[in-house]
């Protein structure tokens, strides 16, 4: 499925054209009728020689309506550049041919209209000014057909034309992630809220649950259409009309985008490439506000021009825009900006959701650069040098490649050890090497500052840790990473330098060996009094010198272990134990005995029945 769209000065002939083509008055509106001019986008679609449908968007061609041509233009496969015979090149003409360029358009036809009304020598004229206006943009070269809409000469050469045009051009891909840029929204009588527009990167389905971006609003689609025909799927490359369940045509508007749920994000900062128009009388200045269209999107923008303080025409730079309210866009995306009178320029979208860059830096421009003309490998890598990290589900929408090849893509770097993959399947994340290199530099510095400030603590928290370097999720596949190349030890919950070795100072040294005498004087009745102070008792603990009960008692290791033998070799021979055959046992008081048996619970090796405990 291909979709034409026209172009050109009001009053040329497109919608006449159409009309004689298809059949289709493309001017639906009854001010178009009265006014004898087209004011937004006109839709039609004709069936040529070889079978192939195609869709056309007729789009106005006077000056104050060109930000309507601009929710149209967009996606299409062949434009046809209309120029009257009587009249030749106009303003219009120009700013049309110029959008085109600036879309990248891949394919052009120029369709001399109202040939009926001049002699053949005006007709060379306007041909030759034609072949020289198009000299320099992405139509270059293309066929130039005279026609007349009324008499019908020359249209069955436009239509071979045509045919044989786009049975050169290549199919649509199918990315997978359907977009459909609503340029129309209204109400079917029976059906509810209808939107239109041409279906991009991927397919829909009936029945098939949806999201409108940037509106954040859920559906599902209870029909389809392609030139009035219902479908059950509608491919990349058609204009579609979409019957959505549960939404009121009050919640949508030209510019939002139909999509699959989850993986469309909204942005309010573009990083782009822009040209400026050679034709203009003044240079575009650092700061200045324009509107910017992409897609069937329009809204105010400001610019941040990240070489200079001004662009001058013909000239293209590296910015940056920050989008009064948010668009729904992709890496690879074309924009026009405008004034309120003319286009200006415009170009491609090389990040989205994009953080402000310093202006003036030599390594972003090179970043920027290797990032809109490198392969797939180098763009991944510029792409990640600039977030650090990415999950491979964001990088998945940032690139302008089938899901299948950019996995393939991911796997031959982390294979050639320039990437590092943190976890499985769409929710790992991706690390550059030197990000790594970063991520492990500053985990020592976490760790030798964590071992500065606590010099008793065998280490810190993991959990902490995982916290300071700021991974969510990843955080215990990452430490284990680090532990794995050695840049940590991880011992239990803790984690710390290779190097890291407790040292106590001589008094912390007294205090430990104090302690852990009054333990040994009294192992079943331990004094309370010479307790050192958590940071040492938490390292005692560590090493299994001392064991912690409840209410703050402390028990020496050795006299724990030979406790809990007796204990259970008591239950053993009588079947349970009471508390007070434990106090008696030890000969000492109840205080300690029960600290003791609630432990020996909540280790499972006890089992408290009643006022007895049995074995767990």
């Amino acid at each position: 499925m291909f979709v034409l769209g026209t172009a050109g000065h009001i009053d040329h002939g497109k919608s006449v054209l159409v009309q004689a083509l298809t059949g289709i008055d493309p001017d639906r509106l009854r001010e178009e009728k009265e006014r004898g001019m087209t004011i937004d986008l006109g839709f039609a679609w004709l069936k040529l020689p070889s079978g192939r449908e195609v869709g056309m968007v007729d789009v106005p061609g006077h000056e104050r309506f060109v930000r309507n041509m601009l929710a149209g233009v967009g996606g299409i496969d062949l434009a046809l550049l209309i120029v009257a015979a009587n009249e030749g090149v106009m303003p219009q003409t120009r700013e049309h041919l110029a959008i085109l360029d600036l879309l990248e358009i891949p394919k052009g036809l120029v369709v001399i209209t109202k040939k009926d009304l001049v002699d053949e020598e005006l007709l060379t004229l306007v041909r030759m000014e034609i072949e020289e206006l198009i000299g320099t943009t992405t139509i270059s070269g293309a066929p130039i057909i005279a026609v007349s809409a009324l008499t019908g000469e020359g249209l069955p050469e436009l239509v071979s034309a045509i045919d044989e045009l786009l049975g050169a051009a290549e199919p649509k891909r199918d990315l997978g992630r359907p977009r459909l840029p609503i340029d129309r929204v209204f109400t079917m009588a029976g059906s509810g809220t209808v939107v239109t527009g041409t279906l991009v990167d991927g397919s829909l389905s009936v029945g098939q649950e949806v999201e409108v971006v940037p509106a954040g609003l859920k559906s599902r689609l209870r029909g389809l259409q392609t030139h009035k025909v219902r479908l059950g799927t509608a491919s990349p490359g058609s204009r579609v009309a979409a019957n959505l369940v549960g939404i009121n045509t009050s919640q949508l508007q030209r510019g939002d985008v139909l999509t699959s749920p989850g993986w469309l994000k909204a942005t309010t900062m573009l990083t782009v490439k822009l040209r400026l128009l050679p034709y203009l009388r003044r240079s575009l200045r650092h700061g200045a506000t324009v509107s910017f269209h992409t897609g069937s999107a329009e809204t105010m923008a400001k610019i941040r021009l990240l070489e200079g303080d001004e662009l001058k025409p013909g000239e293209s730079t590296w910015a940056q825009l920050l989008l009064n309210r948010p668009v729904a866009a992709l890496n690879g995306d074309h924009f026009i900006i405008r004034s309120p009178m003319e286009t200006l320029g415009g170009g491609k979208i090389v990040e989205t959701r994009t953080r402000r860059l310093r202006r003036f830096r030599p390594e972003v421009i090179e970043n920027l650069k290797a990032r809109e003309a490198g392969s797939p490998e180098e763009t991944v890598l510029a792409l990640l040098a600039t977030k650090r990290t990415l999950e491979l589900s964001a990088l998945l929408t940032q690139l302008n490649l089938p899901a299948g090849e950019t996995r393939a893509v991911i796997a031959s770097l982390v294979e050639q050890g320039k990437l590092i993959s943190l976890g499985q399947g769409e929710q790992s994340l991706l690390v550059t090497v030197l990000g790594w290199e970063r991520l492990a530099e500053k985990a020592r510095e976490i760790l030798q500052d964590y071992h500065r400030k606590f010099p008793t603590r065998p280490g810190m928290p993991k959990v902490e840790l995982g916290s300071r370097l700021k991974l969510g999720a990843y955080a215990s596949v990452a430490l284990r990473r680090l532990s794995d190349t050695g840049v940590i030890v991880e011992e239990g919950a803790a984690a710390r330098l290779p190097a890291h070795k407790v040292q106590l100072t001589p008094a912390q040294q007294a205090k430990v060996d104090a302690f852990l005498s009054s333990l040994a004087r009294n192992p079943y009745a331990p004094p309370g009094d010479l307790n050192p102070g958590p940071d040492l008792l938490n390292l005692l603990i560590e090493q299994h010198r001392v064991v912690k009960m409840g209410d703050g008692v402390v028990f020496a290791a050795a006299a724990y272990d030979e406790m809990v033998k007796k204990v259970t070799a008591h239950i053993k021979a009588h079947g349970k134990v009471t508390l007070a055959e434990v106090r008696d046992l030890f000969q000492t008081s109840r205080k300690y005995a029960q600290a003791l048996l609630e432990h020996l619970d909540g280790e499972k090796i006890t089992r408290r029945v009643g006022d007895e405990r049995v074995l767990y």
